[in-house]
């Protein structure tokens, strides 16, 4: 999974700033997550994944990845749809996810998910925002 992501996220390098996070991804960091929250895979070796990570008010959708060997198939939106039933199996009213600033083909992508804009963030240190916030709404 970590070789996945790695390979999936490496076409940020030199587009974002700060560096994506998953630079500093560990096979003990997706252990954690898997007791915090939940890890989903598709295949064996992993083709796809996501990590959800229950808050307040939303299902936190993080690290979705596509193969690029097995991307245009409809693994990203087979993903999200199952983060979607997650959400509603656990009482939340929303999935959200964030996005880099940069990265216009990601926040158009998750639009067609049915994701809307909803705010931006600035990573520690920045005086101008780094991130989309864009949230879903899950209807019970």
């Amino acid at each position: 999974m970590l070789a996945l992501i790695r390979e999936s996220f490496a076409f940020m390098d030199g587009r974002i700033d700060p560096p994506s996070s998953m630079h500093r991804l560990t096979e003990e960091a997706i252990a954690a997550q898997a007791e915090a929250g939940e890890v989903w895979l598709i295949g064996t070796p992993p083709v796809a994944c996501m990590f959800l990570t229950p808050r307040a008010d939303a299902l936190y959708l993080g690290k979705l990845a596509v193969a690029a060997t097995h991307r245009r198939r409809g693994f990203a939106r087979l993903l999200v749809e199952h983060a979607v039933a997650r959400a509603r199996a656990l009482g939340l009213p929303a999935l959200e996810l964030e996005t880099r600033i940069e990265l216009a083909e990601n926040h158009a992508a998750f639009a067609a998910m049915g994701f809307v804009r909803t705010g931006e963030t600035a990573h520690p240190g920045y005086d101008r925002p780094t991130s989309v916030t864009m949230r879903r709404a899950v209807r019970a």
